[in-house]
């Protein structure tokens, strides 16, 4: 499936309507790890922050993970004494598996997190949810690194901060200033095609669904935000950050070969319903060209050295189809992936099959013009040979990008469907922390089967059949049912047209 025109499954972005009483429309998880000590401070500066300042209903989630101090017992009285204030336990750590599984129940349109420091200005949570309700973006994040920030922290954490942004640009052509900042929010809708994708369960899960949203074509907006460190935090640097080199290999690799099936993602071209009806327009056209000549240039130079190392041991004939035949196949593979965006293994032996007819095209012009070189002199010096070759590598270039984009890399977008995501819930209460603890078991809607990727924001947020605020914990591995699953809700996204039978992805 093509990357530049597919309409995935998400559709075009709309402002959130207005929400009937009491119906959250953000949902702020505060995800933590023993810390009785600042979660009371938290949850009630936070809670009075927004009832001051945010005009939507809203829900604060406080993500336990399997804390072993008194944390739990602290949540759940947060829980009794405050309507808008819920907990959730899970008995696994890990940052991420907290987020993924409290805003894939949750049903608030917009979602967003925080670290329980509260090390973020409070003023920035406004303008960080603005764009996501006004339709303008999919996801928002807090940039500490941007130049109207305010920040306050040691140089070590400093240098830290900047050198792994520094190593995502690099690798990853990250485009986002700030990967770390615990202060980001995303649209329900997008989250729930999203996650499937993201792997890592821990600190790199931010990263991870950033790059992602990024190179499927995700708006992220970035809020300058004034943040001060906290000196007492318990994020252990060198292993956090030996974990984020392994997730860039890991995310980088994928993304090379192209096993990640982002098309899902994708949006349409703008939210204006004029851009979608230009008739007779080709979509993608320009950037096709640009991306065409960019490895057209580059094959051309590999096919001509090519052509002087052959040319040592054979004639010009010889090595003219030895050298186009190689440099073919790769031009080929670097047009499918880069110019045409066609990802994963599906088709790539019939693409190459079809790239090598239109390389026989290039092989015939090619060897028709050294023929009529050979005939028009005896000797030909070799950089005449270069001369007629690059020439005739022009006029087939223009040929092999129309037979490119027609026949081997077509647009499929209206013959291709929407590509499903399977989800397996597993997520459910369990037994209480201890016999001390107040914490009541709540209700957590369960997922019957097969659903959408992502949701029609279009319909208003409808009322909650049950408690809005619930209390509720889960014990890794265990179901309301009794049976032993993970507790983390899995989303396996289903790829039909990336992926061949017997693929083991």
């Amino acid at each position: 499936m093509r990357t530049d025109s597919s309409p995935g499954t998400l559709p075009a972005r709309e402002h959130l309507p207005a929400a009937d009483a009491g119906t959250p429309v953000l949902d702020v998880v505060i995800p933590v790890y023993n810390e009785e000590k600042d979660l009371r401070p938290c949850v009630r500066r936070l809670h009075e922050h927004l009832t001051r300042t945010f005009p939507y209903a809203f829900r604060i989630t406080v993500a336990d993970n399997a804390s072993t101090d008194g944390t739990p017992l602290v949540a759940a009285r947060l829980a009794a004494e405050i309507p808008e204030v819920a907990t959730f336990r899970l008995e696994q750590k890990g940052r991420g598996r907290a987020l993924r599984t409290v805003w894939s129940a949750s049903e608030a349109p917009i979602l967003a997190y925080m670290d329980v420091d509260l090390s973020t200005d409070l003023n920035a949570l406004l303008p960080l949810v603005a764009p996501l309700i006004s339709g303008h973006s999919d996801l928002a994040i807090g940039s500490r690194l941007a130049r109207s920030s305010r920040v306050v922290r040691g140089p070590k954490r400093e240098f830290i901060s900047r050198a792994y942004n520094l190593i995502l640009r690099g690798s990853l052509q990250a485009r986002f200033s700030d990967a770390q900042c615990g202060f980001k929010a995303i649209r329900r809708d997008v989250a729930q095609a999203l996650l499937p994708l993201v792997e890592d369960t821990g600190w790199f899960f931010d990263t991870e669904m950033l790059v992602l949203a990024e190179r499927a074509g995700l708006r992220i907006h970035e809020v300058p935000v004034d943040w001060v460190d906290d000196p007492d935090s318990t994020v252990r640097i060198v292993r956090t950050a030996t974990d984020d080199l392994k997730g860039v290999w890991r995310v980088g690799k994928a993304l090379t070969t192209g096993s990640l099936s982002l098309d899902r993602l994708a949006r349409p071209f703008g939210d204006d319903p004029r851009d979608r009806e230009l008739p007779d327009v080709p979509r993608g056209l320009a950037r096709q060209l640009v991306g065409f000549c960019v490895v057209g240039g580059l094959s051309t130079l590999f096919y001509l050295a090519l052509y002087s190392v052959f040319r040592q041991f054979s004639g010009s004939q010889v090595a003219n189809a030895l050298a186009l035949l190689v440099s073919a196949v790769a031009n080929t593979a670097a047009n499918r992936r880069l110019t045409f965006g066609v990802r994963g293994r599906g088709g790539a032996v019939r693409h190459q099959a079809q790239g090598l007819v239109v390389f026989g095209i290039g092989l015939a012009l090619t060897s028709g013009s050294l023929a009529a070189l050979g005939a028009a002199t005896d000797s030909p010096a070799h950089s005449t040979e270069l001369a007629v070759l690059i020439a005739a590598n022009l006029a087939a270039t223009v040929l092999r990008f129309l037979l490119f984009r027609a026949w081997v890399f077509p647009d499929r977008t209206e013959s291709d469907g929407p590509s499903p995501v399977v989800a397996t819930p597993t997520v459910v209460a369990a037994s209480p922390v201890g016999a001390a603890s107040p914490v009541v078991a709540g209700h957590i809607p369960s997922v019957p089967g097969p659903v959408p990727a992502a949701p029609l924001p279009h319909r208003p947020v409808p009322h909650l059949s049950y408690d809005p605020y619930p209390t509720t914990q889960v014990r890794a591995g265990e179901a309301a049912d009794g049976n032993r699953r993970d507790a983390t809700l899995r989303l396996q996204p289903v790829r039909p047209h990336d992926t061949e039978p017997g693929d083991p992805r």
